[in-house]
């Protein structure tokens, strides 16, 4: 088991900025990877960035690249997502996810999910 936190979200004008943590406790050595989606009232659950634990490789949305970062501390076993110049259509719950095999870009691939943590974009 793996069991995943995460913090860091709140309320946020537009063009702001926030930075989401997830902390990952248990059995972190059976993970490949990381990511973070989001899930807004009424829609899918959409990916929004994920990390290669090892390597470090990164995958982002379109809709959140060259604005979001995601990166890891191995030492912590932590994953951060930096959200800059944030808009109104970011507003979601925001979960982080551990897993192994699959489409690292599809929830399938995750195994472990957090509780979510809400961010909140104000125009």
């Amino acid at each position: 088991q793996v069991q995943l936190v995460e913090s860091g979200g709140g309320l946020v004008q537009a063009g702001g900025s926030l930075r989401l943590s997830c902390a990952a406790s248990g059995r972190t050595f059976t993970t490949v990877a990381m990511g973070w989606f989001r899930q807004a009232p009424g829609n899918e659950r959409e990916f929004v960035a994920t990390i290669t634990w090892s390597g470090g490789t990164t995958f982002y949305a379109d809709s959140v690249k060259g604005r979001f970062t995601i990166s890891k501390d191995n030492a912590k076993n932590t994953v951060y997502l930096q959200m800059n110049s944030l808009k109104p259509e970011d507003t979601a719950v925001y979960y982080c996810a551990a897993g192994r095999s699959g489409n690292l870009r599809h929830k399938s691939f995750y195994n472990y999910w957090g509780q979510g943590t809400q961010v909140t974009v104000s125009s």
